[in-house]
């Protein structure tokens, strides 16, 4: 009785584990890999490769290209074969995540020596196509990419520079005629402050990232899809001096600005009146240059007794409004 037993205990136990757990599913968000003694199932020799990557992290990051089952089922499997299930699902975490440590914000040290606080989220997904160095190429590969992403930030908030220039000054608004003195002060006035320069360009920051991020598929395996800093907030105290410079170089920009309009007015004035006083000028000169030319016409065409008598009866009129006339007869010789 117990040998008939025992057997069928092991035939329950194989019906169980073959036709029971031999069978499963993979959702629409998820993709599966299959293990056989521990080993996935590749495709090959196939190798995944990143051309973003050198040859020196080509030669370390390089990972089989495995057998991915899509979505459906049911799909058996057999009791030495294990099912590894990964969600392909976009997820978002803050920039602050570590399982570590509990932290509101991530502390970054611009170019200028000042310790500011960073945050925001970052948008992943697993990469379908480098499932193995998900599943198996590291132990955590979610906090190598929130490491890789934090050292990336911090390097790039470290030297960040304005690629506008950080200008108070616009240098089409620096005149080729301007003072050698005032020329010298536009360069200090057009240094920013690299906080200032980093909320201005979170945008581009966020395109960095992103850009730098770009070989994490090949390095673990995810994928970053957005990477949105949205805030940047230096200590309080630091924050109301910078609150004092920018308005302080604001009033300062904003009088450099009132002067040179004060100064284009005056000089737009000054050559209003030089080109009315050249009208006037010219309207004085032109009856004479016209009386010239009608004097020489005459001369030329009548010889010097038409030019007299010209001159006699133009002279007319001046002797009807004489009241008296002098009359000067010279002495025969």
């Amino acid at each position: 009785m117990l040998p008939l037993s025992f057997f069928l205990g092991i035939v329950l136990y194989v019906l169980f584990r073959v036709l029971i757990q031999g069978f499963y599913t993979v959702k629409p968000d998820e993709r599966a890999v299959v293990t056989s003694f521990g080993r996935a199932q590749r495709l090959g020799q196939v190798l995944v490769t990143d051309p973003s990557l050198n040859e020196e992290e080509q030669a370390r990051y390089q990972f089989p290209v495995v057998r991915v089952i899509r979505p459906g089922g049911p799909y058996f499997k057999w009791p030495w074969q294990e099912v590894h299930k990964v969600s392909v699902a976009t997820r978002s975490l803050p920039i602050t995540w570590d399982p570590t440590k509990v932290q509101s914000t991530v502390e970054a040290v611009t170019k200028d020596n000042l310790t500011t606080g960073v945050d925001g989220q970052i948008r992943f997904r697993v990469a379908e196509r480098n499932l193995y160095a998900y599943l198996f190429g590291v132990a955590q590969p979610l906090e190598h990419v929130m490491g890789y992403f934090i050292s990336v930030l911090r390097e790039r908030v470290a030297n960040f520079v304005d690629p506008r220039g950080a200008s108070l000054l616009d240098s089409s608004e620096v005149a080729a005629g301007q003072r050698e003195e005032e020329a010298a002060v536009a360069p200090e006035l057009s240094e920013g402050v690299s906080i200032n320069d980093l909320r201005k360009n979170l945008p581009l920051l966020n395109d960095y990232m992103e850009q730098q991020c770009g070989s994490t598929a090949a390095r673990y395996g995810l994928e970053l899809d957005a990477a949105l800093i949205t805030q940047i907030d230096p200590p309080p105290e630091v924050d109301r001096a910078l609150s004092a410079i920018n308005s302080t170089r604001n009033q300062v920009a904003a009088d450099i600005s009132t002067a040179r309009a004060d100064a284009e007015q005056q000089i737009t004035m000054s050559k209003r009146a030089v080109d009315i006083a050249m009208n006037n000028a010219q309207a004085e000169v032109a009856p004479l240059q016209e009386l010239a030319a009608t004097l020489v016409a005459i001369k030329a065409e009548g010889g010097p007794a038409a030019l007299r008598a010209y001159v006699r009866n133009m002279g007319l009129p001046l002797l009807g409004r004489a009241r008296r006339i002098v009359r000067l007869q010279s002495s025969p010789l």
